[in-house]
């Protein structure tokens, strides 16, 4: 039998994404409040439909651009202050999970340092940082005192493996050093980890396993007082892409 497209109920695809940073030692992740419906007024993912002339990561990029102003980092080229890791998260698909249309969401995980506040933008009335715990609660009152309501679509399930992945990743890969700037103390990394994996750390055994495993840090040669008290080494990351041995996430 020929191919007959018509045979195939027509569906969207769209690009969700999961923007983490830390701020103020907390892990924070972008959220945006909904200026249209559905969902108007409720706080959702960053995102949109993808376009017909781009590619899934081209969509991410874009999106990510448009919300944050950031671009994506290119491990081949020199480290650029404003760029962020890019990764595809997961794929979903729940027929349910759009009242307007059958849409399949593509999500993407963005890592970036400290980021300032954002501005909403397309169809967003609203945007901010806010804790990954608090967008995660199903109830109750969040910082700025405001009723916390759950997220829009099927969001809080995109960000909770979004951040699942964060907190995995970081104990096998180098990928925390996207949370810090190009040049970062051993301080500001272990400041990284104590925030996503909501732990705390010793100091001393943290700085001998991370400047113990090859290729993760690499000293630049020059020192930061911006932390306060003595003169503090400072790194950049190495090229080692898989760290052994791990950094693995103390049991709480």
């Amino acid at each position: 039998m020929p191919y007959d497209p018509s045979a195939f109920p027509p569906f969207a695809v769209t690009v969700d994404l999961v923007v983490l940073t830390v701020r103020r030692h907390s892990l924070c992740a972008l959220a945006v409040r909904r200026g249209e419906p559905p969902f108007q007024g409720r706080w959702a993912l960053p995102g949109g439909f993808v376009r017909a002339d781009e590619d899934l990561a081209q969509a991410a990029a874009r999106e990510l651009a448009e919300e944050t102003g950031l671009c994506v980092h290119d491990p081949v080229a020199p480290t650029q202050d404003n760029g962020a890791h890019l990764e595809q998260l997961a794929t979903y698909g729940d027929p349910e999970r759009d009242p307007r249309m059958r849409v399949v969401s593509v999500a993407h995980l963005a890592l970036a340092p400290d980021l300032p506040a954002p501005r909403a933008g397309g169809d967003a009335s609203n945007a901010r940082w806010a804790p990954v715990e608090e967008l995660l609660e199903q109830g109750g009152y969040g910082h700025e005192g405001e009723p916390v309501a759950p997220l829009a679509f099927d969001h809080a399930q995109i960000l909770a493996d979004g951040v699942e992945r964060a907190r995995s990743k970081i104990e096998y890969s180098s990928l925390a050093t996207a949370f810090c700037p190009p040049e970062f103390t051993v301080g500001e990394l272990r400041r990284v980890y104590e925030a996503v994996w909501s732990v705390a750390l010793d100091p001393r055994n943290f700085h001998r396993k991370v400047t113990g495993t090859p290729g993760f840090l690499v000293p630049t040669g020059g020192t930061t007082t911006r932390q306060g008290g003595r003169p503090a080494q400072l790194f950049r990351a190495g090229g080692a892409t898989l760290l052994n041995p791990p950094m693995l996430r103390p049991e709480v």
